[in-house]
């Protein structure tokens, strides 16, 4: 009973983070923080063991992403003062495409954590959905580093997840959480469209 009142209150911050993650709201970072380390819990209760250890990672990867949103910019903007100075003041970062010299490294890094993880949990865990389990994990550890240097093909990457993992927190009797990735899934689309337009008039 106390894991379904963790799993009901994760699938009310997750909305709250999918929502300022649509809105580009560099505090998603801090529904970023506060999602896993409910799930944490939630997901090791379940035997969901690859989402149990990537939620510690997602913990890691909340913080680098608050600080590469706030800090992690170079260009600045001329702004000018109440006295007619001019001073220079740190541009938001920008939504921009994937770099192409970024696709083999993430390849690569997804093919070598999907293996690994699942070799993991077939010889160490009981988990009877290994290859399921290491998918997600292993294509949410690209598309959270792609979200947090805010590239707009990381939406492809969570669409993906989300259709799985709906499916199979079904299979777990997740149905709250399940729900959670349906719309997941259904907004990702619609948050790929609005970074779409956000970038275009940043």
């Amino acid at each position: 009973m106390e894991m379904n009142y963790l799993e009901i209150f994760g699938t009310f911050i997750g909305i709250i983070y999918l929502w300022l993650e649509y809105r580009a709201s560099i505090y998603l970072w801090l529904a970023g923080i506060i999602m896993p380390a409910i799930y944490i819990f939630v997901y090791y209760d379940a035997g969901l063991y690859a989402d149990f250890g990537i939620n510690i990672y997602y913990l890691i990867a909340a913080i680098y992403g608050w600080f590469f949103w706030m800090w992690g910019h170079r260009k600045k903007k001329s702004q000018l003062t109440t006295d007619g100075q001019t001073t220079e003041k740190p541009k938001d970062l920008p939504i921009v495409h994937t770099p192409w010299k970024c696709y083999l490294p993430l390849l690569l890094v997804f093919i070598v954590s999907f293996v690994g993880i699942a070799w993991i949990l077939i010889e160490y865990t009981d988990s009877n959905v290994p290859w399921l389990d290491s998918f997600t994990t292993a294509l949410s550890i690209v598309g959270m580093w792609m979200l947090a240097r805010k590239y707009i093909e990381q939406w492809f990457a969570w669409i993906l997840v989300d259709i799985v993992c709906c499916g199979l927190y079904i299979y777990k009797d997740l149905y709250f959480t399940s729900v959670l990735y349906g719309l997941y899934s259904i907004i990702a689309i619609f948050g790929y469209f609005k970074w779409k337009k956000l970038m275009s008039i940043q």
